[in-house]
């Protein structure tokens, strides 16, 4: 891939997250300073779809990322974001808490409410815990009917993905797509080892759609797994 399409890609990605709408080359060019065409972004991104990277959903839509591209990005361009705002509010839900256990629970819904997305925590010993699954019930990304079925019969079988999950969970935050995420087709999660110095020890992470903010995400779950492991 040529610094033109790596350009183009990046834009592509960044737009579909924010938008969860195709984006089409005039856009871009109206958007952003490219120094090049809307026929010359049109060529472009017909590249791109032959190579896996794009898609056009509608024959007169303009293009949403595939998999591969955000592979691509998170390989190529993720950077992570700052959340003072974040973190404040994520240690004084600690504070708060009168236990170990509490304090993930109270953590977890906090970092569902600022995401967005669906906070997920398994504890030690094997019980597991959910919050902010109507986060993705809102989100278009989830309105064919096709996905919604897919998706609520992998909540069917929340306890049984989580214990699988348990024994190979990070000690750094990490994205999984595709064949590594457990949660299903057009999904992505977040995942990370937490250990509360109360002896409450398992995994915190975040599943939403592939069309998640992942630098927020990523610095939201890394914040609250240093909360964690540094509370008292």
């Amino acid at each position: 891939m040529d610094s033109r399409q790596e350009t183009i890609l990046k834009l592509l990605v960044e737009e579909y997250i924010a938008t969860a709408e195709p984006v089409g080359s005039k856009w871009l060019c109206e958007k952003y300073p490219l120094g090049f065409s809307p026929a010359t972004v049109r060529h472009e991104l017909a590249a791109l779809e032959e190579e896996g990277y794009v898609r056009a959903p509608h024959t007169s839509a303009g293009r949403i990322p595939t998999e591969k591209a955000f592979i691509h990005y998170l390989k190529h361009f993720l950077e992570p974001a700052s959340e003072p705002t974040a973190e404040g509010r994520m240690r004084r839900a600690v504070r708060e808490a009168s236990d170990g256990e509490e304090a993930v629970k109270t953590l977890a819904k906090t970092v569902a409410d600022l995401s967005g997305e669906m906070a997920i925590v398994a504890f030690d010993p094997r019980w597991n815990y959910r919050i902010g699954f109507g986060n993705l019930m809102g989100k278009p990304d989830f309105a064919d009917l096709e996905i919604m079925r897919t998706l609520t019969a992998m909540f069917d079988r929340f306890d049984d993905i989580m214990n699988e999950m348990y024994g190979r969970a990070p000690q750094s935050a990490q994205v999984l797509l595709g064949d590594e995420n457990p949660f299903g087709p057009g999904t992505a999660s977040i995942v990370v080892r937490y250990a509360h110095p109360s002896g409450v020890s398992g995994i915190l992470g975040l599943v939403g759609p592939m069309r998640m903010d992942y630098g927020r995400n990523l610095t939201l779950l890394e914040t609250a797994k240093d909360i964690l492991d540094e509370s008292d």
